[in-house]
């Protein structure tokens, strides 16, 4: 039986998505996209799962697309098909009620670095390395590239990274902002997952709006104020605050129900 390109399991609260092509870098064909985009939605689903790991099996995160595969695309149909399933990977993500946190436990190349991007968190080994590798093959980013990078470092940086496909250290992207936290490598799987299970504790209602209006950054003033007044009493309304203030005053954690 063929091994999956993507594996999914839980630990704790937490669904832990891998991309499962080492011998390839975890480069993109159509099976790891088509599984990558069925198990985001089994976390999504998945009522035992309150938070979501995105992580590479072997020495790569993902090195980008495979370019093997993308030769077997002999139409322009058949190419375009296949960047806009891509496509759908981080918009997923961002779409997903759920955190996710990209584990980033090596190489992160061309669409690879985006979609390490697209996550809400991303953490990486201190051997990890980052390139938006297009060029190089004299293609342009894609897998969100050009919306998520510009938002980060900005327009200008964006473009000399593109431009060169500079390789980045895991401390370059932190000096940048494009990542959150540089874990030895050691220690990297054990930090986030038990990072993400006492994120999974938190209330679900709350995680879930306020991704969504951190996401949502072509809001004005006028629609954020909109949106908070209208969350706000939907949460103050919730069995989740009235848990958070009892467990406050009677100095306990919070059991959330996300209700």
């Amino acid at each position: 039986m063929k091994e999956k390109s993507v594996l999914y399991q839980l630990n704790g609260k937490t669904a832990i998505i891998t991309l499962n092509r080492p011998a390839s870098l975890n480069t993109m064909n159509r099976a790891l996209i088509d599984e990558l985009l069925a198990a985001l939605s089994q976390a999504e689903a998945d009522s035992g799962a309150s938070c979501v790991i995105l992580t590479g099996a072997g020495k790569a995160f993902c090195a980008g697309g495979d370019l093997g595969f993308m030769e077997t695309l002999q139409t322009a149909k058949e190419r375009q098909e296949f960047i806009s399933t891509v496509g759908k990977v981080p918009k997923t993500i961002m779409d997903m009620s759920k955190p996710v946190i990209a584990m980033v436990n090596g190489a992160a190349a061309g669409a690879g670095f985006n979609l390490a991007l697209a996550c809400d968190l991303v953490y990486v080994a201190e051997s990890a390395k980052f390139a938006q590798s297009f060029a190089k093959v004299g293609l342009i980013p894609d897998c969100g590239g050009f919306y998520f990078l510009p938002r980060l470092v900005g327009r200008h940086k964006a473009k000399e990274l593109m431009f060169t496909a500079q390789m980045l250290t895991a401390k370059e992207c932190l000096e940048l902002g494009l990542v959150n936290r540089v874990i030895a490598d050691s220690e990297l799987f054990d930090q986030v997952v038990g990072f993400a299970n006492a994120l999974a504790e938190s209330a679900p209602l709350a995680l879930t709006m306020t991704k969504r209006a951190l996401n949502n950054e072509q809001a004005t003033l006028d629609d954020v104020l909109s949106y908070e007044a209208a969350g706000q009493t939907l949460l103050l309304g919730s069995a989740d605050y009235l848990e958070g203030v009892a467990a406050f005053k009677e100095k306990r954690p919070p059991k959330f129900a996300g209700k």
